[in-house]
């Protein structure tokens, strides 16, 4: 498969994974951009030395996102989300499912950048401890510590079960 190959089937996938961890798309973009830009100069590489390079890009993609230079961008996320609800609570509509979807967003842009990445891949891409722990280059047991404090303090945060709305960000999306 050529890497153009490679893009066309997965820039999709890559752009939501990305768009949920940065609860921004233009991060997202930039954040996929470059993992693609590194991807692509390892392309030959990648093809005959990874068994999955899906996996492998997604990890670049997780990197990416979990890299210094982009703590800026996140606490601008979280500031710009204290901004809105200062503004007013949204009143019931026929888009609550929207609703729920975005304030789930919202409050996984406030978690630590590894508790989110490892409550996204698991909710939102159905991997299992031994794949985040791949992503994330740690133990299972890491992995299950990480959700285990992510969806406490979203606990914390909201009323209703946080996979409830794990998975609303899912469908939704």
């Amino acid at each position: 498969m050529t890497f153009d190959d490679f893009v066309a089937d997965r820039l999709d996938p890559l752009l939501r994974y990305a768009t949920v961890l940065c609860y921004d798309p233009h991060l997202a973009k930039d954040v996929v951009q470059e993992a693609l830009l590194r991807a692509q100069q390892q392309w030959p590489r990648i093809q005959v030395e990874v068994d999955n390079p899906s996996a492998y890009v997604k990890r670049m993609v997780t990197n990416e996102f979990l890299s210094w230079r982009r703590r800026r961008a996140a606490r601008e996320v979280s500031a710009t989300l204290h901004t809105l609800d200062a503004i007013g609570s949204p009143t019931d509509d026929p888009t609550h499912g929207i609703a729920e979807r975005e304030a789930m967003l919202g409050r996984l842009a406030k978690l630590p950048r590894k508790q989110r990445v490892a409550l996204v891949l698991r909710y939102y891409e159905g991997c299992d401890d031994a794949e985040i722990g791949a992503v994330l280059g740690c133990r299972p047991g890491t992995v299950r510590s990480l959700l285990s404090r992510g969806l406490a303090t979203l606990r914390l945060r909201a009323t209703g079960s946080p996979t409830r709305s794990l998975s609303v960000v899912k469908e939704t999306t």
